[in-house]
């Protein structure tokens, strides 16, 4: 049975500063590349093969990749990267520190901006906006793997993935307000043959 396993990136530099990252290419920090390495033990613990992997533009994500398929040793399968999968773009709040921010706008509008479904950031994207174009690339690359009964890594950002996991669990535009991936924790779904989803489950430390 096919299994799907989505890893947000380890910690950003930036997430580190409490900054507005979206599309600027920041590193791992020094925590979030452990978080990778964690991620992959934790995923050679259960014993899991992977077919493929998926990862964003950016290298935060291609850094959690790298470090996650170095632990399982499985270093050789093939990766495809594409911007599709990348952090949702935070426009002209990218930079920004989030408690100076939150002062300048307030807290209330800060978290309309990072959690609600349809109001972007000015300039930038709403998780709507992320998921037309996640979710068409997702459906035209990744589903495609597990219908040919494959396993398949994806490592990505905190946006983009939520969009994946809304569409997964069918969640409300309610309901994906109160959801939040963690830095380097493997979300593992199993499906049959029919990609009906069989069991979930986040592997935490």
């Amino acid at each position: 049975m096919p299994v799907l396993t989505l890893v947000r990136h380890g910690e950003s530099q930036w997430n580190l500063e409490n900054r507005f990252t979206g599309w600027v290419d920041v590193p791992l920090s020094e925590k979030g590349s452990a978080e990778a390495a964690a991620a992959g033990e934790r995923l050679r613990h259960e014993g899991l093969k992977f077919d493929t992997a998926f990862t964003s533009d950016l290298k935060r994500a291609q850094d959690t990749l790298t470090l996650i398929l170095q632990k399982l040793g499985q270093t050789g399968i093939p990766v495809e990267k594409n911007q599709a999968l990348n952090e949702r773009h935070y426009g002209e709040l990218q930079g920004l520190n989030k408690a100076e921010t939150a002062k300048k706008f307030g807290e209330e509008q800060v978290k309309i901006w990072r959690r609600s479904y349809d109001v972007a950031p000015p300039g930038g994207e709403s998780l709507k906006d992320t998921a037309a174009r996640t979710l068409p690339y997702f459906e035209s690359k990744i589903m495609p793997e597990l219908k040919k009964g494959r396993n398949v890594l994806v490592a990505a950002h905190g946006n983009s993935l939520r969009s994946i996991v809304m569409h997964l669990d069918k969640l409300t535009k309610e309901q994906v307000l109160e959801l939040n991936l963690g830095t380097g924790i493997p979300l593992v779904y199993q499906f049959d043959a029919h990609l009906h989803i069989l069991s979930k489950k986040a592997l935490t430390a």
